[in-house]
C-alpha cells in the first residue's frame, strides 16, 4: 500500500495495485458522515471497434457500453438496487464517451455496500430473455431523449462537428443499433473491458483505509481472472474540418435553443499536456465569455441570452471541442452578435487582470469541489484515465501564463471550424 501525502491540500491518498491489476484508491475524510465509492472501467460509447482477447477485430453495435451498464444491475435473484437499498445505500451508474462508472453513496453499512458494488460489477448475468427485454426499455429511453431539446441540441452539435469519429453517435445508440445487441456480444465487451486491470475502484469518506484495502484484497483473491494484455482500440481518421456547418432540429419548443462550438483538429496525448490544455481552455473561455464578462453582460442586456447561456470544453487524445450557448429568442442574431463582440477581444487578447481573476476563480471552484465526496470520486477517476491527477491541479493552475491563454484563444476560435445546432419550432 502506498500512502501519498498531498501536503498543499492536507490530504492523504492510499493506493494499492492488486495482483490481478485492479487499482484501488482510498481517500479518508475524517468527520464526514457520507461515503462515496465508484467502480469505473475505461470503456465508453466511443469504444465500438477493438480487438478481443483472442485477437479478433470487432465492430460492435452503437450504444453497447450503455446497454451493458444497464444489464449489469440484473442478477439471477433479482435487481441489485434492492440489495443496496436494504443496506441504506443509494446506487447508480452512468456511461460517458470514454468511461462507465458504477457507484453508491451511504452513511452506514459502508463495507457491506462496498462488497456489493465490487461483486455485482464482477458478476455479469446476461440471457437471451433479459437482453431482449432491455431493448424495449432502452428503446423507450432513446425515444424520450429524442424529445428533449437540450439533448438534441447538444448531441446535434457534436454530430455536426464530427464526420466519422464515434463521439458523434448518441451514447445510448439508436433503436436500430441496439436491436443488434445479443448476450454473446455483451460478454465479448465485458471480458475485454471489465478486467480488473482496466478498472479503478475509488472510495472517499469516513472510512478506515486499511480496512477498505484488506476487504478488497480478500475479495479479489477469492476470484479468478485470466491474463489481460493491452486493449487495442480502433478509431477512424477524422478530418480537421467540421462535418456540417449548420444543423436545425424542429421540436415544439416555446423558445429556440442553440449550441455552437469550435472543433479542434485533434486532442493531445494522455498525461500532463492534456490536463494542462483542459485547464487553460476553461480559464480562456471563462475570461472571454463567462457570466462576469462584458460579452455575457452585453448579450444579456440585449435579451439575446438568459442565465441558461454557458460553455464547456471537452478534450481527449483524439478529439477536442467547445460547446457554447443556451436558450435564445433569435439564434441568428445571437451568433452574429457573439462574433462581433469576441473578434476584437481575440485580436487584442485577454487582459492580465481578467486572466488573473479568472484563474483564481477556477482555483476557488476546484478547492470547493474537494469538499464533495461525489465530485472527488468522479473527477479523480476521470483525470486518472486521462493520465493526470486531480490532486496535482494546483501547480498546473499556478504555472498557466497569459501568453499561453492568448495563444490558445486565437488557435481555438477558428471560424472555419465552427458548427451550429439549433432546436426551434416549425413556426420560429
Amino acid at each position: 500500500m502506498d500512502v501519498i501525502e498531498i501536503e498543499r491540500l492536507q490530504e492523504k491518498l492510499y493506493k494499492e495495485e492488486l495482483p490481478n491489476g485492479l487499482t484501488v484508491y482510498v481517500l479518508p475524510k475524517p468527520g464526514f458522515s457520507k461515503t462515496f465509492a465508484t467502480f469505473t472501467t475505461d470503456f465508453g460509447s466511443i469504444d465500438n471497434q477493438f480487438r478481443t482477447n483472442d485477437g479478433r477485430k470487432m465492430r460492435v453495435p452503437d450504444g453497447i457500453a450503455h446497454f451493458l451498464e444497464h444489464k449489469m444491475f440484473e442478477e439471477p435473484e433479482g435487481d441489485i438496487f434492492a440489495t443496496f437499498a436494504s443496506h441504506g445505500a443509494s446506487a447508480n451508474a452512468f456511461t460517458g464517451f470514454e468511461r462507465t462508472t458504477y457507484l453508491f453513496s451511504a452513511t452506514d453499512h459502508v463495507y457491506e455496500n462496498l462488497l456489493t458494488l465490487v461483486d455485482f460489477v464482477q458478476h455479469p448475468y446476461f440471457t437471451d430473455q433479459n437482453v431482449e427485454k432491455e431493448k424495449g426499455i432502452i428503446g423507450q429511453e432513446i425515444k424520450m431523449y429524442e424529445d428533449n431539446p437540450d439533448w438534441r441540441s447538444y448531441f446535434g452539435l457534436i454530430a455536426a462537428m464530427y464526420r466519422d469519429h464515434p463521439i458523434r453517435i448518441d451514447i445510448a445508440g439508436t433503436v436500430e443499433s441496439i436491436s443488434r445487441i445479443d448476450k454473446e456480444t455483451l460478454y465479448e465487451c465485458y471480458h475485454t473491458f471489465y478486467h480488473p486491470s482496466n478498472m479503478i475502484l475509488f472510495v472517499v469518506g469516513g472510512v478506515d483505509p486499511e480496512k477498505v484495502l484488506q476487504l478488497v484484497r480478500d475479495n479479489q483473491a477469492a476470484k479468478t481472472f485470466g491474463p489481460q494484455g493491452e486493449i487495442e482500440r480502433f478509431q477512424p481518421e477524422e478530418p480537421a474540418e467540421v462535418g456540417e456547418k449548420n444543423v436545425v432540429v424542429y421540436l415544439p419548443v416555446s423558445l429556440p435553443k442553440m449550441y455552437f462550438g469550435f472543433k479542434e483538429p485533434a486532442g493531445v496525448p494522455k498525461g500532463e499536456r492534456l490536463v494542462r490544455r483542459e485547464l487553460a481552455a476553461k480559464v480562456m473561455l471563462d475570461a472571454l465569455i463567462g457570466p462576469s464578462t462584458p460579452v455575457y453582460q452585453t448579450l444579456y442586456d440585449e435579451r439575446l441570452i438568459s442565465d441558461s447561456f454557458g460553455h464547456e470544453y471537452n478534450i481527449a487524445p483524439d478529439y477536442a471541442f467547445s460547446v457554447i450557448g443556451g436558450d435564445t429568442p433569435d439564434p441568428d442574431r445571437l451568433l452574429a452578435r457573439f462574433r462581433e463582440l469576441v473578434e476584437p477581444l481575440i485580436a487584442a487578447g485577454i487582459q492580465a487582470a481578467d486572466f488573473e481573476r479568472t484563474r483564481r476563480k477556477r482555483i476557488g471552484s476546484y478547492l470547493r469541489m474537494l469538499n464533495s465526496p461525489e465530485a472527488i470520486a468522479n473527477e479523480f477517476t476521470r483525470f486518472r484515465f486521462s493520465g493526470g491527477n486531480l490532486f496535482e491541479l494546483l501547480p498546473l493552475y499556478d504555472s498557466l501564463t497569459l501568453a499561453e491563454i492568448n495563444d490558445l484563444l486565437r488557435e481555438h476560435f477558428d471560424w472555419g471550424r465552427l458548427a451550429v445546432c439549433t432546436v426551434r419550432s416549425e413556426e420560429a
